[in-house]
């Protein structure tokens, strides 16, 4: 028995899934225009489909799980469960309109010409504010659409903001923040659930290692109390007696959104010599 899961079948998310894949320690036996390969080493196949079809072979149980943007979900997914988020890929959606025009409040939309990819998602959002708007759904480039005249505004995933200023747009209305997330079939049977879950404890590993940093450092042993403070650790620091009388060196685990900030308490506090290293897995 194999779990089946799939993955963009070409562009960033297709790297990035690939490669959460290979950190797991999984082998991908694939060749290039396959649309189908297996993991040498895990009970796993993987399948590379277009993004907007992944949410249809969630559904009808085609695959147990797969690799997704949460837009895409959002858009086409009803009833799909998100296991976990997976902290790449990230993105927004969101309504644009040309650099020059004004603009006040979400209602300005109502009645306008809106091009996107996500008719559902704009349509949803647009109705909490109780304004209706004509979509004109375009698969493909929807940015081109108000200069050619085609739409007033747009709705369409941003990441950078380059897209929308080399075609004189401007973001306006975040509707919603996306990033990769690990999606499950409704159908997924008890035998996959098991080997679905190894595949979970290994991504979690995987990314809490990517979200933590392991610190060395020197400290007198009267600063002690106050650098262990600082550093909790995954239980609590661990501290080792260094050669020079009245010196320990600490070992511990920061946090990378608050990496900085430990680190300047930590100087203030006394601390040398102070080494950062990453952290290819973590398994608590």
């Amino acid at each position: 028995m194999k779990l089946k899961i799939a993955v963009q079948k070409s562009g960033r998310l297709n790297e990035d899934s690939l490669q959460l894949l290979k950190d797991c320690g999984i082998s991908i036996d694939n060749g290039q225009d396959q649309l189908k390969a297996e993991a040498k080493n895990f009970p796993i196949e993987i399948y590379y489909l277009r993004n907007g079809d992944i949410p249809q072979y969630l559904k009808d149980g085609v695959v147990d799980c797969a690799i997704i943007g949460e837009n895409v979900l959002v858009e086409k997914g009803n009833g799909i469960t998100i296991s976990s988020a997976l902290g790449f890929s990230k993105c927004r959606v969101s309504l644009a309109i040309p650099k020059g025009s004004t603009y006040k409040n979400i209602s300005d939309f109502k009645g306008k010409r809106i091009a996107t990819s996500y008719p559902e998602t704009t349509k949803n959002y647009l109705a909490k504010f109780g304004i209706e708007a004509d979509l004109h759904i375009i698969n493909g480039s929807v940015e081109i659409a108000p200069n050619i005249g085609l739409a007033d505004a747009i709705c369409d995933i941003v990441s950078s903001g380059s897209t929308l200023f080399k075609n004189n747009l401007k973001e306006v209305e975040v509707i919603m923040k996306s990033e990769a997330v690990l999606a499950v079939s409704p159908t997924i049977s008890t035998d996959m659930e098991q080997i679905l879950g190894k595949l979970q404890f290994r991504i979690q590993s995987v990314l809490k290692g990517r979200d933590s940093r392991y610190v060395l450092l020197n400290a007198p042993n009267n600063k002690l109390a106050e650098i262990t403070a600082i550093l909790p650790g995954m239980k609590s620091p661990t501290i080792l007696p260094l050669a020079e009388e009245g010196w320990s060196s600490i070992h511990s685990v920061v946090n990378q959104e608050k990496f900085w900030e430990v680190i300047d308490q930590l100087k203030e506090a006394g601390a040398e010599g102070i080494l950062v290293c990453p952290i290819e897995k973590m398994v608590l």
